[in-house]
């Protein structure tokens, strides 16, 4: 469990390791009746607007970034039973779109809401799990951000009996803990106390979720990620705190994921908006969290 050497290039590495990911999940997405419904949607007539032709067609297509434990993994999560919820409430069946990431937000934005794939999938109605940040709504003019449904946040669990508080990162050093290194948590890890905690830094996990994993099987002493990656693993488990990262760089109040739909689809954001509403009223959204693990923060 020593120093895990970091790749010269991070970012590259990364993406280098999405788009092998999705090309060896391309057969499976190409072969689904998710393609072929969005495919074979007709046209938009000249005086119908996007609600209505979704309401012909029958079905919400909705776009899930693919294996983002707890909000979709294998066709379960909670953006999958969100995504069921709100094609119930505009009367229509659902269509997933599960997808990889791209480059970067704005390559999904592109390729998953408002033009589509260059190899010909997309785009959806809507994509899930988008940030509601000024910043890429106008970087990206051609969407709609909207309908916030959960605030995401970093953080870390740790064991009680070995850390039974952790006010300052400086607590770490000599100590083995696991992150994904190709993530938020993991850059803001490495960089801090001046590097300090990278000799006994674990960087090699997947994702917060494999991370909590190993913190749970006793083979570090803490574990960091995202808040629902670590809560969704370690539900609950006694022997476990998790609180807010305590790194200075760490966004304070997080930040709020929501939905994106085409500029031109108002009538559609507007009754997502709604459905949402309708939601956190009658404490759905809130039960799909909580079955996950997760704590519902709006």
């Amino acid at each position: 469990m020593g120093h895990q050497e970091l790749p010269r290039n991070p970012a590259r590495e990364a993406a280098v390791m999405r788009r092998r990911r999705f090309c060896s999940g391309l057969l499976a997405t190409l072969a689904g009746p998710v393609l072929a419904a969005a495919l074979a949607d007709p046209a938009l007539a000249a005086d119908e607007t996007p609600l209505e032709r979704i309401r012909r067609r029958g079905s919400l297509v909705v776009g899930v970034y693919q294996d983002m434990p707890p909000f979709h993994v294998g066709g379960a999560g909670i953006d999958v039973e969100l995504a069921r919820a709100l094609a119930a409430a505009l009367g229509v069946q659902l269509s997933l779109l599960p997808f990889h990431a791209g480059e970067n937000m704005d390559d999904d934005l592109r390729s998953v809401v408002w033009r589509g794939h260059y190899l010909g999938w997309g785009p959806a109605d809507v994509l899930l799990h988008v940030p509601v940040e000024p910043a890429l709504m106008a970087a990206n003019p051609r969407v709609q951000v909207l309908a916030p449904y959960y605030r995401e946040r970093v953080a870390i669990a740790r064991r009680r009996d070995a850390l039974p508080a952790l006010d300052d990162l400086s607590m770490l050093r000599g100590r083995p803990v696991a992150v994904a290194g190709q993530s938020l948590p993991g850059w803001l890890l490495i960089g801090a106390d001046g590097g300090a905690l990278r000799e006994t830094l674990q960087t090699r996990w997947p994702d917060g979720s494999a991370a909590a994993v190993a913190l749970r099987d006793g083979l570090v002493v803490a574990a960091a990620g995202l808040q629902s990656e670590l809560e969704s693993t370690l539900r609950d488990d006694p022997r476990f705190a998790i609180t807010p990262l305590p790194a200075p760089r760490a966004p304070r109040d997080g930040w709020a994921i929501g939905c994106a739909v085409r500029k031109e689809a108002s009538d559609l954001g507007q009754a997502l908006q709604q459905a949402m509403r309708v939601l956190q009223g009658d404490g759905s959204l809130g039960r799909f969290f909580a079955a996950a693990g997760v704590t519902w923060r709006l």
